[in-house]
């Protein structure tokens, strides 16, 4: 076995060398190998000559050849002279920042930080991987301003530490609100530092210092999109946009910048209004729209420039909810009763006025709680005291219309148009509200009886003319009777013309009697129907006219029959003589009593004396006229005996 080892010693010396090659190499000459994907970091172990022994105080990186850790590192590839007993070599891979990401630099060594500052300066280093170089420049120690973005870096792990984070974004429709951990100390009577221009959205922050920048809240925002900022330098806070609806504007109150030139006038005593970029309340408002505001040294206050309806009523309120608070305004009457009031008020605020209206109350919610809410309540309680329930429920209109111009007076004074004053649900007590209902159903059921006595009037009347109307036929029909009976009467009169006088006033006496009957008779038949349609008060009515028309008939007819007997009287004197009519008027009396006082036949004289003959004969036929039932011929015999004179 020793004999083999002896015969092939030199290839096991080859294969030791081919293993431990580096090693030996390292050991004679001093040979490092730097991979690709490396960086060698170089620690001295001790000096022999030419140099500094010893680091200076409070330094731990060598720049001129002290022992201990070398800022100077070995980029990738072959080194000679390293040798191993003087200097020790650790292989580190590179520092990888990945996409998206951005890396953060706090060095170990370099110069003091000033005091106040928190954030090493920017030095020309490459990016931090020239450590000589940083260290050479006047690089601080500490917490790095700049940083390096995305990629590879031969970073000296030894005096850098690098720690990733995240790049940041800025969502769409949001805005970022910076606030600064490093600079100057923000001015005296202001919450931001002033504005500085040039470093790219505080991305290049050593720029921000450079200017001037201060500590704390910045009034510059960073819109949307991605951005590599120091964490260490920057915090960020992200809002969403201000946003303004239509039919609003928006009232700036700024906050920061230069106290502004009061645009508003002597007139105007309640707070400066100032243009734009001053502190205090734009005189210019924002339209609708979105705008990046700062939250924190602005503040955009909504005013809504359309109608706004604001309502005094416990269950209803708008979708603006500035009426949320208000609720049914309780009134007490004159007469003491307290009862509920609604009561809806429209108000606009014209745009050019809105900054006078913030200015003065700081919102719109003051402006309903410190004027509207007082003036409408106050007014409708007063209002209230001068009227009792009932008068104040039945004068709403008038009231309704001296609040609104009320209201408009007293809104014309804080710049805010009143547009119109309602009065919704009154509600009265329970106890007045049930009086009153009592009584219009009182008053409702009067009308109604009214209404049902008109209607019972126009049915007695409409009963009264259908019973007329029935009536007619019979009326039509007595009128003809009664022109017949005229006409009949004519025709006998004119017939009768030639004949004796008492027969055409007979005949003409009967035609009127007649014609009273008919028109007694229409009168009694029109009188029944009145009877029908008006009770026992028409009918009684009616009955007593019957009876005066029917007596005025009788009273005509005797009338009538009367002056036909005289003129018949008249007419019988004239045929029979005075002295003959004497005698026939005595012997027609004593006949009523069948009282013979002569013969039935009695003839005297004698022979020679005709006139005696003819006397008896007269004297036989006058007493067969006084037969009761011939005397009704005693017209017609006056009419044709004619009397003539006796011939000598």
């Amino acid at each position: 076995m020793e004999a083999l080892i002896f015969k092939f010693w030199w290839i096991i010396v080859a294969l030791l060398c081919a293993v431990l090659y580096k090693y030996i190499l390292r050991f004679l000459f001093g040979m490092v190998i730097v991979p690709e994907d490396k960086i060698g970091l170089i620690t001295k172990k001790f000096v022999l000559f030419g140099a500094d022994k010893e680091l200076p105080d409070g330094r731990i990186i060598a720049i001129k050849g002290e022992a201990g850790f070398q800022a100077k590192t070995l980029a990738p590839g072959l080194y000679f002279g390293m040798w191993f007993w003087q200097y020790s070599v650790t292989m580190e891979q590179f520092t990888i920042i990945p996409e998206g990401k951005i890396g953060l630099i706090m060095a170990k060594d370099g110069s003091e930080i000033p005091t106040g500052n928190i954030l090493g300066k920017r030095v020309d280093s490459d990016n931090f991987q020239d450590a000589v170089k940083f260290l050479e420049n006047g690089g601080q120690r500490g917490r790095q301003a700049s940083y390096i973005t995305s990629g590879s870096y031969r970073i000296n792990t030894m005096l850098f530490q690098v720690s990733i984070t995240d790049m940041i974004r800025i969502q769409e429709s949001m805005v970022g609100i910076v606030t600064t951990l490093d600079g100057l100390p923000i001015e005296a009577n202001q919450i931001a530092g002033k504005l500085i221009e040039g470093h790219n959205n505080f991305q290049d922050f050593d720029e921000f210092i450079k200017q001037g920048g201060n500590r704390g809240l910045q009034p510059q925002v960073i819109l949307a999109g991605s951005y590599n900022l120091n964490p260490w330098a920057i915090q960020l806070e992200e809002i969403p946009m201000t946003e303004i609806a239509i039919g609003y504007v928006g009232v700036v109150i700024s906050f920061v910048g230069q106290d502004g030139n009061d645009l508003t006038g002597a007139d105007f005593k309640h707070g400066n209004i100032v243009g734009k970029g001053s502190k205090g309340v734009w005189l210019e408002p924002l339209g609708p729209g979105k705008y990046p505001i700062n939250k924190y040294i602005m503040k955009v206050e909504l005013v809504p420039t359309t109608n706004l309806v604001l309502n005094w009523a416990s269950a209803r309120s708008e979708a603006h909810n500035l009426d949320k608070n208000l609720s049914t305004i309780t009134v007490r009457s004159k007469d003491g009763f307290p009862f509920n009031l609604d009561v809806a008020q429209i108000i606009h605020v014209p745009t050019t006025e809105a900054p006078k209206v913030i200015a003065r109350f700081g919102n719109m919610v003051n402006l309903v709680s410190q004027v509207l809410e007082p003036t409408i309540g106050n007014y409708f309680r007063n209002s209230a005291q001068d009227s009792d329930v009932i008068a104040f429920l039945s004068t709403r209109k008038e009231r309704q219309e001296s609040a609104k111009e009320h209201i408009r007076k007293v809104l014309d004074e804080y710049n805010v148009n009143a547009v119109d004053t309602l009065i919704g649900d009154i509600v009265p007590p329970e106890s007045l509200m049930k009086t009153l209902t009592d009584r219009k159903i009182a008053e409702e059921q009067k009308v109604t009886y009214n209404t049902q006595k008109q209607a019972q009037e126009t049915r007695q009347g409409m009963e009264k003319e259908t019973a007329i109307a029935d009536m007619q036929k019979d009326i039509v029909k007595a009128q003809q009777s009664v022109e017949i009976a005229e006409r009949t009467a004519s025709a006998t009169v004119k017939k009768s013309e030639g004949d004796a006088a008492g027969v055409k006033l007979a005949v003409g006496a009967e035609a009127e009697a007649t014609k009273m009957r008919a028109h007694a008779e229409a009168e009694a038949t029109k009188a029944r129907a009145q009877a029908d349609s008006e009770a026992i008060k028409l009918r009684a009515s009616a009955e007593a006219e019957q009876i005066s028309l029917t007596g005025s008939a009788e009273a005509g007819k005797i009338l009538a029959v009367g002056k036909s007997t005289a003129e018949a009287y008249e007419l019988a004197v004239k045929a029979l003589g005075g002295e003959n009519f004497t005698r026939y008027k005595i012997t027609e009396e004593l006949s009523k009593g069948n009282v013979k006082l002569i013969p039935d036949v009695l003839i005297g004289g004698n022979g020679n004396n005709g006139g005696s003959a003819m006397d008896g004969l007269l004297g036989l036929k006058l007493m067969e006229l006084m037969d009761p039932e011939k005397r009704k011929d005693l017209l017609t015999v006056t009419e044709v005996v004619e009397i003539k004179p006796k011939k000598d």
